[in-house]
């Protein structure tokens, strides 16, 4: 098999319509196969916007990776940063990464962060929770501190995005942060935090039933492990599914379903290859090691997921939206079951894509890393 065809059992049919092209303008109907939409902007003029979220008063709040946390109100973007933000490590793929509200959000206030903090042998993916008064983050709790020793000076591969699942965990992801050479391969050892989906409480302490909770020298945090760079992450509440991207190496982006305590291979198997043009290995499948539910080659440099759950977009109900950061548009995929049916294009050079999000007024928000903007889609009539 090559690198760029399916596995049978994940055949997927292409819609090769690449709709929505970098001419479409603010305001001009754009058509693709299932929906009419216009595009709105919500904000502009920020410097490599990485998340969203939406306050239930109607303020947005918007991470920008140099490290500044932002506040969208009344269709103007604030001036003033929010304060007390962490330190973070501003390099390279590092910084301020994505926000998302407690479940609870409305009878707690918490608000959870994710970051490349600083630390004496370089980075490491961390994760905070505070409450926002005044323009100030208060009551700062960590959540998931990550361990020094295995912190370092590359600039890649940090995640991180966030999820809540229905019950309540938070699942985080975290890349391997480059490292894939052996005896130190991050994303296949359980005994680092690198290369991992992980799973906590809200407040940062492990689930009993995680499955390295009681394993001495695991890192208990973790869900699942052989993951390169998952930048693309959501619980779809209506199907109980964790969904996931990440990014491959030069192809083999992957669309995974995530599974307790399983191994998705990275990267001992993989779609992709050395950007050199080189192997990375010669295998695409091996006993105990998932197969991706599709894949991208060429990468599209996948960054932010959702699925489309609301009142706006009936035709799109149950859709997975991707992101591309390489490839400059949005990948819809039409699902069934668990399967990817149809995919299509759609915004296509229009810039990076960083970030994904449906909130309840039932939009689809779109966070560009470049151009520094977040738009919304609305139904064209």
């Amino acid at each position: 098999m090559q690198p760029w065809q399916l596995p049978l059992r994940h055949a997927v049919i292409f819609l090769l319509l690449g709709c929505g092209l970098a001419s479409a303008q603010q305001g001009d109907v754009v058509e693709s196969s299932a929906a009419k939409f216009r595009v709105e902007t919500v904000a502009d003029g920020m410097t490599n916007p990485w998340a969203i979220a939406k306050l239930p008063d109607g303020r947005f709040l918007i991470t920008e990776r140099p490290g500044r946390l932002r506040i969208v109100e009344n269709g103007k973007l604030l001036p003033d940063p929010v304060e007390g933000v962490p330190e973070v490590w501003a390099k390279g793929q590092g910084g301020l990464l994505d926000v998302v509200l407690h479940p609870d959000y409305a009878r707690n206030g918490w608000i959870y962060l994710s970051f490349s903090k600083p630390l004496p042998k370089g980075a490491l993916t961390s994760v905070i929770r505070a409450r926002l008064k005044d323009n100030k983050l208060v009551d700062q709790e960590t959540i998931f501190d990550p361990p020094a020793d295995e912190a370092t000076g590359a600039g890649v591969h940090f995640g991180c995005k966030l999820t809540f699942d229905k019950e309540g965990h938070l699942f985080f992801s975290i890349g391997d942060r480059g490292d894939v050479t052996n005896p130190t391969n991050n994303a296949q050892r359980v005994d680092n935090v690198k290369g991992k989906i992980h799973r906590v409480m809200d407040d940062g302490s492990i689930p009993p039933d995680n499955p390295y909770a009681n394993t001495p020298g695991a890192r208990p945090t973790i869900w699942c492990n052989g993951n390169r760079n998952p930048q693309g992450l959501i619980y779809d509440l209506p199907s109980g599914i964790l969904w996931e991207t990440e990014h491959g190496p030069r192809g083999g982006d992957e669309l995974n379903i995530i599974r307790k305590g399983l191994n998705y291979g990275w990267p001992t198997i993989t779609y992709g290859i050395n950007y050199s043009g080189t192997p990375i290995t010669d295998h695409t499948s091996q006993d105990g090691m998932e197969q991706p539910i599709t894949y991208w080659t060429p990468s599209l440099g996948a960054c932010g997921l959702t699925v489309y759950h609301g009142d706006k977009f009936p035709q799109w109900e149950g859709n997975l939206f991707a992101g591309a950061l390489a490839l400059t548009k949005i990948v819809r995929a039409k699902l069934d079951g668990q399967k990817v049916v149809e995919q299509e294009d759609i915004l296509k050079g229009t810039g990076r894509i960083r970030d994904l999000r449906v909130f309840d007024d039932g939009y689809l928000y779109v966070v560009y890393d470049n151009p520094g903007k977040v738009v919304r889609l609305v139904p064209a009539n």
